[in-house]
């Protein structure tokens, strides 16, 4: 999970490559939109786009919305990584929406600030932003998690435009990763599939720990490692693979190497493309056998 260590990976990461800053990645994407620097969809479908507001046991929650013009598809939900709900997760919302899927991309934060919960370019390395971040982080826990993942489920099967017939799929990024796993094994009838990349968390000595809901899960999952994560905790993906062979649910664990910790956002100071590309073609995989 995003802590002083992994931006001391991702200061290094810059000093060694010309890759974009998550600064100047703002820069460029308010010039020329943040879709058109992600890889082109083939075969994309028409989609529709609005900020929507979702009631929730703790209050109101600012999300986005994007999904096909025409037609119910499965519903997809996103747990943004620590930087919150930004214009980088609303073009990947409407990247997997153009393959077919209506996707809720959410503010976790929302008990606490609307988003964006920091400014556009806002990096680890500043005092300022680590202060905000923190708290918020902090701010959240299993049983919130819960409560927002029935909250957002129940919104979108609410919609005309989500086949309510199709299972429902989930994805999370850095602290979105414990947030899968628990969405996933506590509506083990309505999730079919779920997705963490560079996710924190996943497996600790609590008794909380999201690794224990293993045994309730029906869906289907990838879980895709960062490089330097694994580095840190290498046990973490032994025990993961032991809990899913013993209850017998399918998983892809796989660590990407090079990758670094925040790897699969485009406006990430560690973007490496061609792994992030690795990684939605394998989620695209996933949901293409679960969700149709």
């Amino acid at each position: 999970m995003c802590d002083e260590h992994t931006q001391e990976d991702a200061n290094e990461t810059l000093r060694k490559s010309d890759g974009l800053t998550r600064r100047q990645f703002g820069a460029i994407s308010a010039g020329v939109g943040l879709t058109m620097l992600l890889p082109q969809v083939a075969g994309a479908v028409d989609v529709t786009e609005a900020d929507v507001n979702i009631n929730t046991p703790d209050g109101t929650a600012d999300c986005y919305f994007v999904r096909p013009v025409t037609g119910a598809h499965a519903g997809v939900l996103i747990w943004p990584d620590a930087f919150g709900l930004r214009p980088a997760f609303k073009a990947m919302g409407k990247r997997l929406a153009e393959s077919g899927y209506s996707v809720l991309v959410v503010n976790p934060f929302y008990r606490t600030r609307k988003a964006p919960v920091v400014a556009e370019g806002a990096s680890f390395n500043d005092p300022a932003v680590r202060e905000v971040l923190g708290p918020l982080m902090g701010s959240l826990n299993a049983d919130t998690h819960v409560r927002d993942a029935r909250a957002f489920i129940s919104w979108l099967d609410a919609q005309s435009s989500v086949d309510k017939a199709k299972k429902v799929g989930t994805m999370g990024y850095c602290m979105g990763g414990p947030i899968i796993m628990r969405t996933a094994g506590n509506f083990p009838e309505r999730v079919g599939a779920a997705a963490s990349f560079h996710g924190g968390g996943l497996v600790t000595d609590r008794p909380d720990s999201p690794h224990l809901l293993i045994p309730k899960m029906k869906a289907q999952l990838l879980i895709a490692v960062a490089e330097n994560d694994d580095a840190r905790e290498p046990r973490t993906k032994d025990v993961l693979r032991e809990e899913f062979a013993k209850a017998r649910v399918p998983a892809e664990i796989e660590v990407y190497a090079g990758a670094q910790h925040g790897w699969c956002p485009p406006d990430s100071q560690v973007y490496n493309k061609d792994q992030a590309e690795k990684a939605w073609s394998r989620l695209l995989v996933l949901f293409g056998k679960t969700l149709a």
